[in-house]
Formats: structure tokens, sequence, C-alpha cells
């Protein structure tokens, strides 16, 4: 998830599309978020490791 938002974020960058970009955004926050749960050892949805 946060290797396609940080891609989402090049391409909305080179292109100009705002909105490719604000998804990049999103992605990369949302998977960091997610990782660091996981990481904590806290469960993601009902899932106890997040890939």
């Amino acid at each position: 998830m946060i290797v396609f938002g940080i891609v989402l974020l090049l391409i909305g960058m080179l292109t100009g599309i705002a909105i490719l970009w604000s998804l990049g955004v999103l992605l990369v926050i949302v998977g960091a978020i997610l990782w660091i749960l996981g990481a904590a050892g806290h469960q993601v949805g009902a899932r106890r490791d997040y890939y």
C-alpha cells in the first residue's frame, strides 16, 4: 500500500493530476498507520498480521 501510494505520488507530481497526488498521500498515510499497528502487535481488522 505504501509503495502504491508513492507511485501515485510520483505520477501525480510528474503529470500534474491532483487527484493522483491526493490518493497517493492518502495511501501512504493509511499504509504507514497499518504498518505501525502491525509492528506493534495490534490486530488490524480481523488479522493479527498485516501484509
